[in-house]
């Protein structure tokens, strides 16, 4: 049985609706990319080696776990946004996310308790960023007329996306200062969002009066998460080999995982108000969109992270940075994509309401497979300005790809399942995300196991390490190569250890020295990398492909007859 309210679409009010859930969006997610460049002053202000033996689990939680709670959520409080009130939730999530900050904030325990705090309060953060960004969509759905959705729309799916980057650069800056600021800086526009919110914004859409789907939600919740958990244990080493894809758990977890979504599907198609409208995925326009979304999330998840460890790990210590000093200015140094954001996507929303979705976000995304290209074919000590027009040309073209494609997925449903297909596209999209981590840090790994040992082995000896400790070093799992360059350690004298008090003082200050891992590591990571950017490419190619099919001339904004009626 379906409530139906019609929208008024009151011109104060939609502004109203889009300035508040554009603040939501923006502070969800910069809270899940802030602590990845803080992440060193972190572990230092609570006192814990994250790459000590025993300590990495502590290290991935604190990054992947806003994240994993962000995917499996979203979906559930968007379904219950329908249900109770997209609003409500909406407004509850606000408080739950600024109660979270203030906690986070405050730590008041060291090492390990330290770590255990600050993830747990992270996972209820995530908590009130999944009704946050499993509602907004719905939100300003519901406030703004089918002629301005994409521009709407399109304003606070791009906000997101450059809040994920800003996030980084925040983490870097605040960091210098103290590391608690790292989640201080949520706490008052946590509060006044929150105030703001219930203030403001008001029930305006059709509620779905139905029963919580609890059978559903439990399946597709723990499948879920153990698919995504099991991917993230999947990157660290087992048994000797340098990934953990033979490992019992792991194994384990994706297959459990995967038989409860499997569970999942059945249960969806028998009850009678099901979590996951699997209905909608008759509509081509829902479907195309969807896909789309994902393999985009998947591909900038991965560019993220090795655009990271690129320059932090060999472009920025060629160029006279120290390691410590590298999270910051890998922040800053990746802003052209940011700006490519801010420029394309608003412009591409508004336009795509006139001219529709398609042609904009199959556009978008050759140009992300082009620029993917490029980054292939650039050396990997490059020219910044080049580098930099490669990242604005990524950013113009998911600028381009993401406001339109979300206006087009929200405009493809009946206006009572605006808030579960909001959470589907989340859930999605945040998916894709975790998903792009366990794919491309595994691949990265992959591909310096094959040559980095090696290199490794006979430039520790060249400068005087003993053959038995340089063969020891090299052959460490390479993920602690990558997280060590990660966190803006130098990952050779984290390597070394004890090793180098051992060593004439010309040898090592030579191995710890600005050049000598960079260009050591610049063969075996240019290897990696080609086989990380072909996937992204790959991605980036299947889903314009997916956007091309979506239909012809769609606006963004516009629902059409056969999407409602799959939907209903």
């Amino acid at each position: 049985m379906t409530a139906t309210t019609t929208p008024t679409h009151d011109d104060r009010y939609k502004w109203v609706a889009l300035s508040n859930t554009t603040l939501g969006i923006l502070i969800a997610t910069i809270d899940g990319s802030i602590v990845i460049i803080a992440m060193p002053a972190i572990f230092r202000g609570i006192g814990l080696d994250p790459l000590a033996p025993g300590n990495i689990g502590y290290l991935l939680w604190m990054i992947l776990g806003y994240l994993l709670v962000s995917a499996v959520l979203v979906v559930s409080v968007g379904r219950l946004g329908d249900i109770f009130g997209r609003v409500r939730m909406y407004n509850a999530g606000f408080a739950v996310f600024a109660g979270a900050s203030v906690c986070l904030s405050v730590d008041p325990f060291h090492a390990r308790a330290g770590a255990l705090w600050l993830i747990g309060w992270r996972v209820v953060q995530a908590t009130g960023g999944a009704m946050l960004t499993g509602n907004s969509a719905a939100i300003l759905t519901d406030a703004f007329p089918s002629e301005q959705r994409g521009m709407a729309l399109g304003i606070n799916q791009i906000t997101g996306l450059a809040g994920q980057f800003l996030g980084l650069l925040l983490g870097g800056l605040l960091a210098v200062w103290d590391w608690r600021a790292v989640f201080w800086v949520s706490v008052p526009i946590g509060i006044v969002g929150t105030i703001w919110s219930y203030r403001s914004l008001r029930e305006i859409g059709a509620r779905s009066r139905a029963r919580v789907d609890v059978l559903g939600t439990a399946t597709f919740t723990l499948g879920l998460g153990l698919v995504l958990t099991a991917l993230t244990y999947g990157i660290q080493p087992y048994g000797g080999h340098a990934t953990g894809w033979t490992s019992p758990r792991v194994l384990g977890g994706l297959g459990l995982g995967i038989l409860l979504l499997g569970a999942f599907a059945v249960v969806e198609s028998r009850v009678a108000a099901p979590m996951f409208r699997l209905g909608l995925f008759r509509s081509r326009a829902f479907v195309a969109g969807n896909l789309a979304a994902l393999l985009t999330a998947i591909a900038r998840g991965g560019l993220q992270f090795m655009l990271i460890i690129w320059l932090q790990g060999i472009w920025l210590p060629l160029h006279g940075y120290s390691f410590e000093d590298t999270p910051l200015w890998a922040g800053i140094y990746m802003l052209p994509l940011t700006c490519g954001f801010l420029v394309a996507g608003p412009i591409s929303g508004y336009l795509s309401d006139r001219f529709g979705a398609r042609l904009f976000s199959t556009t978008g995304l050759l140009l992300v497979a082009a620029s993917f290209v490029g980054l292939m074919s650039i050396p990997v000590d490059f020219d910044y300005p080049v580098f930099a027009l490669l990242l604005l040309l990524s950013g113009l073209g998911q600028g381009m790809f993401s406001a339109p494609n979300t206006a087009a997925i929200m405009g493809s449903v009946a206006p009572s399942e605006r808030g579960v297909a909001s959470g589907m596209r989340s859930t999605l999209q945040n998916s894709g995300t975790a998903l792009s981590i366990g794919v491309f840090f595994s691949l990265m790994i992959a591909g310096l196991a094959s040559s980095l040992p090696a290199q490794l082995s006979s430039g520790l000896r060249a400068h005087g390490v003993p053959p038995h400790q340089a063969e020891q070093i090299a052959g460490l799992p390479p993920v602690s190569t990558l997280f060590a360059t990660f966190l803006g350690n130098n990952p050779v004298q984290h390597l070394l250890g004890g090793t180098i008090t051992n060593l004439s003082p010309a040898d090592a200050a030579t191995l710890t020295g600005h050049e000598f891992f960079p260009r050591l590591v610049a063969g075996p990571f240019h290897h990696g990398l080609t086989i990380v950017f072909t996937a992204a490419t790959v991605m980036a190619l299947v889903a314009a492909a997916a956007s091309l099919s979506r239909g012809r001339h769609q606006r963004a904004g516009q629902s059409s007859a056969s999407s409602v009626s799959a939907a209903a």
